[in-house]
């Protein structure tokens, strides 16, 4: 929930700074020096969705509206950030997170398996 409000908080702080809400500037306003480029490449690397790998200077959508774009990126930052498996992230987690920080918002359970009903 907090790298989610985190990200929320980010993106009003870049728009006051008339900055763009991009992977490559949420980093650097996040760790500093620490986000290099080799860091910032492999988060894009790893933030694809549907295949299609992020590039660094793309305009992000609002977390709100737009969240599976934003799982991917928070899914990768933490991956990244403490040297573990991308797929050893819990999606429930993070999506359960998203339902507390953005309360009014549609879930994003893609995970989700359909039930089968029974007639």
């Amino acid at each position: 929930m907090v790298l989610w409000r985190r990200l929320e908080r980010t993106r009003r702080l870049l728009g006051g700074q008339y900055k763009r809400f991009c992977i490559r500037n949420v980093l650097k306003a996040w760790f500093g020096y620490e986000a290099t480029d080799d860091v910032i490449w492999e988060v894009c690397h790893l933030a694809a969705v549907d295949g299609e790998p992020q590039e660094g200077w793309n305009e992000l959508p609002v977390p709100s509206l737009y969240p599976r774009k934003h799982r991917e990126l928070i899914r990768a930052i933490v991956a990244v950030r403490l040297g573990i498996s991308y797929y050893k992230i819990d999606l429930k987690a993070l999506d359960a997170a998203y339902s507390i920080a953005f309360p009014n918002s549609t879930p994003i359970n893609v995970n989700k398996k359909k039930r089968i009903t029974q007639q």
